[in-house]
């Protein structure tokens, strides 16, 4: 199943092993899930994981290997179109031109109200926990 993951999953993943978000990403390590990358995705991740306080407690090189990882086992969606302006923040818009064009039923988020009206595209935001008990019902 392809899943688009906000920039804020990927970094309480790695910030913390504790929490839904980390199983996230050991979910896409196992291949139980197949997370949707974009180029503009992999910058924002790229620039947010060496933001503090996580560029405090993880080495450059560490952060080159998870965004390398993540790369391979992305589905690399091109994007050739814009849903510009139908979210309030651009960074949400362009989760959400990688769900649509990828096809993607789910955009995993901490921030559900930043997503509000994208059913009309035919894709639910959810919270990691919430996906998480979703998907073991």
């Amino acid at each position: 199943m392809k899943i688009v993951q906000d920039s804020n999953i990927i970094y309480a993943g790695l910030y913390s092993d504790k929490g839904a978000s980390y199983q996230i990403l050991k979910d896409a390590r196992n291949d139980k899930i197949n997370p949707v990358l974009t180029v503009s995705l992999y910058e924002e991740y790229s620039d947010i994981l060496r933001r503090p306080p996580l560029s405090n407690v993880i080495a450059e090189n560490e952060i080159k290997g998870f965004l390398d990882f993540f790369c391979k086992k992305a589905y690399l969606q091109d994007i050739f179109f814009l849903w510009r302006l139908f979210l309030k923040d651009p960074k949400d818009d362009m989760v959400l031109e990688a769900a649509v064009a990828s096809q993607s039923e789910i955009i995993i988020t901490h921030n559900i109200k930043d997503f509000e009206g994208i059913e009309r595209f035919g894709i639910e935001a959810m919270l990691p926990g919430y996906y998480l008990k979703r998907r073991e019902g």
